[in-house]
């Protein structure tokens, strides 16, 4: 394009209630705790041979299951609007079911599992509209702010438990798991007022409302000079991705474009994503932290990871656009392995077998638990700069409309299907409490993977357009030498776009001509 797509207040506001990430980040942490209130264990746990009740691992998986692939089957028939109306109505449903029950697992799962639906649904939906929607001088930033309420809607849930789970009744879980509803009410009640996706509207052969929305995102008026490029520039692409039919689940891996290359890219983005190290911290850093001597309440670690994530994740803002998506991995990785490894050596060298009495520990337990602590809460401050925010941003502008919604749902799948399972194997297994820290042996085998991986697959994509992108791969540059690429081939002739821009200027001019004429002979 010919200039830089301004970033007008309207789309900034516009992009950051879509990316409505509170609503995902708060189902998340909701159910993390409730899985260990008491009342929530005793009506939908089973019963130990002590007496005792207790969520076995399977329980759990049913329960905090999430889905992201159906969004795929809704964006193109519905829209990207129209699916963001559907699945936040979805989520409601579920919600409601799940509040109603009391001690019927199968009532709870099942509301569990559409709420799931739409939820997962809309984690895939919303940084695909972000992507479509936000300038590109500000793209990366916008799909960050997604990232920032997903770990602020975490922080939120975690922050209400910490109230809500000393009541000695159901409205411990009743309280936090009711309240998702606020965010889906909120969200459904607000998609009435955004537009549809511009590219979604020219794919669908709705081009005078493209430009109405093109113009209403930038602040310009429909005839302006930024609204003829932009529009034209997308129709063109959008025209030569459709020009092979319908697209299916199998193009996501064709070679067409290096797309089995961004859908691999993006599925092992996630994939990595979710073994960084941060979950193994959310769900079992109380076990580490009585260990080393903290002395604080399982509720009260989540709320302060739940503070550090908030905090790490605001200067992703910034540096998205300053380092880059491939030098924001290549840090997070390096540096998130440094301290998974001082984690995992100093914790076996010198924290007490999980179970000792927090008056038992000695000096060299505590002196080793503080050097765990600290390099475990800068693990995730580093985690939500870097690996949390940026692969959300990669896949939000790196697939064609074509197959964007089926790539971006099978890349948001793998991050909540594969690692989910291999965590909770590893998690639940006896060799979890043979090995103890010794286990962030594992992330940090997966970060030094994630840091090979990314060098030598993952090019660098800031400031681009989704256009620009397609030209990045069809170049076949090595990734480690994409930085400070830039675009050669037009997607369509330069001259061609410049006559026809020209054209309609001298015409547009030739009418204000005609009128100013008609006007003065009428005075």
């Amino acid at each position: 394009m010919a200039r830089d797509v301004p970033t007008s207040r309207r789309a900034v506001l516009l992009a950051i209630f879509i990316a409505f990430g509170f609503l995902f980040g708060y189902d998340m942490g909701v159910i993390s705790g409730c899985l260990i209130m008491p009342d929530f264990i005793r009506r939908f746990g089973q019963e130990g041979t002590d007496g005792q009740y207790y969520l076995s691992s399977s329980r759990q998986s049913i329960i905090t299951a999430i889905f992201a692939i159906a969004q795929a089957f809704t964006s193109d028939r519905l829209g990207r609007r129209g699916s963001i109306l559907f699945w936040s109505a979805v989520f409601t449903i579920g919600v409601a079911i799940q509040t109603g029950t009391t001690y019927s697992l199968a009532q709870l799962v099942i509301g569990r599992y559409i709420a799931g639906l739409g939820v997962g649904s809309l984690s895939a939906i919303v940084p695909l509209y972000n992507g479509e929607t936000a300038p590109k001088a500000i793209r990366g930033t916008i799909l960050v702010i997604y990232q920032v309420q997903i770990i602020s809607g975490i922080f939120l849930s975690y922050l209400f438990e910490l109230g809500s789970h000393t009541i000695n009744n159901s409205a411990s879980w009743r309280l936090p798991i009711g309240s998702r509803m606020v965010w889906g009410i909120i969200l459904l009640s607000g998609m009435f007022f955004l537009p549809e996706s511009p590219r979604h509207l020219l794919g669908t052969g709705r081009g005078d409302e493209a430009r109405k929305v093109v113009a209403e995102l930038n602040g310009v008026p429909e005839d302006d000079l930024l609204v003829i490029e932009t529009v034209e520039e997308l129709d063109f692409a959008i025209r030569a991705e459709n020009e092979g039919g319908k697209a299916t689940w199998l193009e996501c891996f064709s070679t067409r474009n290096a797309l089995w290359r961004r859908t691999i890219n993006g599925m092992m983005l996630q994939f990595i994503q979710q073994l960084n190290g941060q979950n193994f911290y959310y769900y079992y850093g109380d076990t580490f932290f009585q260990s080393a001597g903290a002395g604080l309440s399982p509720y009260i670690i989540q709320t302060v990871l739940g503070a550090v994530s908030v905090v790490g994740t605001l200067p992703a803002l910034y540096f998205i656009e300053t380092w880059g998506r491939q030098k924001s991995l290549l840090l997070g990785a390096s540096t998130q392995a440094v301290c998974a490894l001082i984690v995992a050596a100093v914790g076996h060298a010198t924290l007490a077998p999980t179970g000792t009495p927090t008056l038992a520990l000695t000096a060299r337990n505590r002196a080793g638990g503080d050097v765990v602590i600290t390099f475990a809460v800068f693990q995730v401050f580093i985690f939500g700069t870097t690996w949390g925010p940026t692969p959300w941003v990669y896949l939000g502008e790196s697939f064609p409309v074509r197959v964007r919604p089926k790539s971006i749902a099978l890349c948001s799948a793998s991050s909540m299907m594969v690692p989910f399972s291999l965590f909770e194997f590893i998690a639940h297994s006896d060799r979890f409490t043979r090995i103890g820290p010794l286990i962030m042996l594992v992330f940090f085998g997966m970060l030094v993977f994630g840091y090979i991986y990314v060098y030598f697959a993952i090019p660098e994509t800031k400031g681009l357009t989704l256009e620009e992108v397609d030209e990045l791969y069809r170049s076949g540059i090595a990734p480690w030498r994409s930085v400070g690429w830039k675009p050669s081939e037009k997607h369509y002739r330069h001259e061609e776009k410049e006559k026809r821009v020209s054209d309609y200027v001298e015409e547009k001019a030739d009418s204000l001509d005609i009128l100013g004429l008609i006007s003065r002979m009428d005075g």
